[in-house]
């Protein structure tokens, strides 16, 4: 019976003749409490010290790979005796730990071993953003210590169509000259990093940042660039879009300071002249976009460039003229700055001497 964590091993493994008695050794032989083994069998010179000519006899079945089981001292000292050893010191140790070696793979360095594999090749990119997923949920694999090479792809087949793998990887083992073969199937489907919503959004909304998460998801996913949560927060969607769907950058806009037919604060400037009135905006527009808007006192339609939430600027260079023109011109040549300029300055009441 094979010694496992949670029980002790009860039967002996008659798997050598008795062997001879170990009164030719010099030092009396001694019981060791906690001993590590790292093949299937654990030997009289691995449960004892100075056990002599009697070390390769085998005498238990080791645990099982990476695991630790317990005999009892009298257990031990029965099988012992019956293999001829006698006069073993125990001291005052009451059970034996045994604990067989193993190398453990765990879960990550099995995807990582095959996306290496992967990497670059039928139409896959690099490794790293290559998701595997291995059938039947396999977990970490345990195998014998003594298989301490690489892991090294030697059968390679992958359907790009529905993304399955089957790989055969070969490892070098200390204790044989043949590799230890180990296969893995699953899928392999290359992802890339994307921002994804957490809720439905409309149009006209702000993206905030609980409204932005990071993921990875299947690049078939995310046709064109693949937008960053740090790049969409404080953004606008070019469309309602609902949750859980990714953001390509071709999604984004800059937020609309301006929405059609909302009142606007109209700015006049030009060097040494500031004017402000009320005015309708006619397009949306972000911050930096030209629009027009219509001129509430004028009823004139003006074009300028949205420079805050609500607002809308009028540049102009200063007009210059000849000032024996000046008296005569009059107010319906006026040009269109100039002729804003005076509707605002009319508005303004006089201000006494």
């Amino acid at each position: 019976m094979m010694l496992r964590a949670t029980a002790t091993l009860a039967a002996l493994l008659a798997l050598a003749t008795p062997a001879r008695a170990a009164d030719d050794t010099i030092a009396q032989p001694t019981l060791r409490a906690s001993i590590t083994v790292t093949s299937d069998v654990v030997r009289v010179g691995d449960l004892i010290d100075n056990a002599g000519s009697a070390a390769q006899i085998p005498v238990y079945r080791s645990p099982d790979l990476g695991t630790t089981g317990a005999l009892p001292v009298a257990q031990v000292l029965s099988v012992l005796r019956a293999k001829q050893v006698i006069g073993v010191m125990t001291g005052d140790i009451k059970e034996v730990s045994v604990t067989r070696l193993a190398r453990t793979l765990v879960n990550k360095d099995l995807e990582l071993a095959v996306a290496t594999a992967l990497e670059r090749r039928f139409g896959l990119g690099d490794a790293a953003n290559i998701g595997i997923t291995f059938d039947r949920g396999m977990s970490d694999v345990r195998l014998d210590a003594s298989n301490t090479g690489a892991l090294q792809a030697s059968a390679t087949r992958y359907d790009a169509r529905s993304g399955r793998f089957d790989l055969t990887f070969e490892i070098n083992n200390e204790a044989s000259s043949a590799p230890t073969k180990l296969r893995l199937t699953g899928t392999a489907i290359e992802t890339v990093d994307v921002a994804v919503l957490t809720r439905d959004i409309d149009r006209t909304e702000m993206l905030k940042a609980s409204d932005v998460t990071q993921e990875r998801r299947p690049k078939a996913e995310v046709t064109g660039e693949p937008a960053v949560r740090e790049r969409a927060v404080g953004m606008q969607l070019r469309r309602p879009m609902r949750a859980g769907s990714p953001i390509r950058t071709a999604d984004l806009a800059k937020p609309d300071l301006v929405q059609r037919d909302q009142n606007v604060t109209v700015i006049y400037q030009t060097p040494g002249l500031y004017l402000t009135t009320r005015g309708k905006a006619i397009d949306n527009g972000a911050e930096g976009d030209v629009v027009s808007v219509l001129n509430l006192q004028s009823k004139r339609t003006l074009t300028g460039v949205v420079t805050g939430r609500g607002q809308v600027t009028i540049q102009s260079a200063p007009v210059t003229m000849p000032a024996d023109q000046t008296s005569s011109l009059q107010r319906d040549e006026t040009p269109a700055p100039i002729a804003l300029a005076q509707s605002q300055i009319s508005q303004a009441p006089a201000k006494s001497e």
